[in-house]
């Protein structure tokens, strides 16, 4: 009995199944594709900076330098609890053997600023701090998941466009959307070690002047596929 129960309801299941495909291969539909992109620029930029103990007569320890890092960037206006954190944490300082066997402490710190003109201006500071060791790590843009959402939408309003403009020649409509299937490729959110120009470095009165600097933008990109009902 529990057999002939099991048989007649995976029956039952299997015409449901084959109905409902049935259905879907009986609804006239056109199928089209839409593809958006825009570039963005970085606003998240985030620099490594390595401060080392000074290998000279009077040697600067790395706190001193620390400190002196510290002030300079909170007379900028920067956040330091937001905005600069220390990398490896485990160990703090990294250890240099040189060949006269002499230790030399180091610490590594990643600093994050929102702008071009912003990072020029640490530059800048560093360097008057004779803190050169320093790279731009990546750039990111901070609205990516709005950004990628908007996308997405209008990449559906442009294949809408496009069944419209196919179907208007054959006196036919475009009805509701019958499948709708993301596309979209991945791609890396941010920049890993971008591309940036300087575009001028000047002194007046023997005042350095805040690097011009631009960025290479991120490229954010969407397809879609939608398959519309059509009607006479």
């Amino acid at each position: 009995m529990k057999k002939t129960i099991f048989l007649m309801a995976a029956a039952l299941f299997s015409s449901v199944t084959f109905a409902q495909s049935k259905n879907f291969l009986d609804t006239p539909y056109l199928e089209t594709q839409a593809k958006v992109d825009t570039l963005v620029t970085p606003d998240r930029i985030y620099l490594n900076i390595i401060i080392q103990e000074k290998d000279t007569k009077g040697r600067v320890s790395v706190e001193e330098q620390e400190n002196q890092m510290a002030q300079r960037f909170k007379a900028m206006g920067i956040d330091l609890t937001e905005q600069l954190v220390i990398k490896d944490m485990g160990s703090n300082f990294k250890k240099y053997f040189l060949r006269q066997k002499e230790v030399l402490k180091s610490k590594q710190y990643s600093l994050l600023v929102y702008s071009g003109k912003e990072l020029g201006d640490v530059m800048i500071a560093l360097e008057q701090l004779d803190i050169a060791n320093t790279h731009i790590e990546k750039t990111e843009y901070s609205m990516m998941d709005e950004l990628e959402l908007e996308l997405k939408s209008r990449a559906v309003k442009r294949a809408k466009q496009k069944a419209d403009a196919l179907t208007r020649p054959l006196g036919q409509k475009v009805g509701m959307a019958i499948h709708i299937a993301d596309n979209s490729n991945y791609y890396p959110r941010y920049n890993q070690a971008p591309m940036m120009e300087m575009k001028a470095v000047s002194a007046d009165m023997g005042q350095a002047q805040p690097l011009d600097i631009d960025f290479e933008k991120i490229n954010v990109e969407t397809t879609v596929n939608v398959k519309f009902a059509l009607s006479n």
